[in-house]
């Protein structure tokens, strides 16, 4: 994955070259240890700006990977494909 996508405040932010499951890991760390923590992000399309968002127990987040090449639709309309 190259980038993750967040929906936050129900507002979308995306974060490039980052882990997915290490970001996940850290935001169920800092859940069980009670605390909150920063994360930078990007926001906006075109020429992003930078953003901070406050992740800890009680925010909601949703985490998407965002898969590096976008699948393919079968001529027959049957499931997808890779581009590769």
């Amino acid at each position: 994955m190259k980038r993750i996508q967040i929906i936050y405040a129900g507002r979308d932010f995306s974060i490039g070259e980052e882990d997915f499951e290490g970001m996940k890991a850290a935001i169920e760390q800092a859940n069980r240890d009670g605390r909150a923590v920063w994360i930078t992000v990007n926001h906006g399309e075109g020429r992003p700006q930078p953003a901070e968002l406050l992740i800890g127990p009680g925010i909601p987040v949703a985490l998407m990977p965002v898969p590096d090449e976008p699948p393919v639709r079968q001529p027959d309309g049957e499931g997808t494909v890779g581009t590769s």
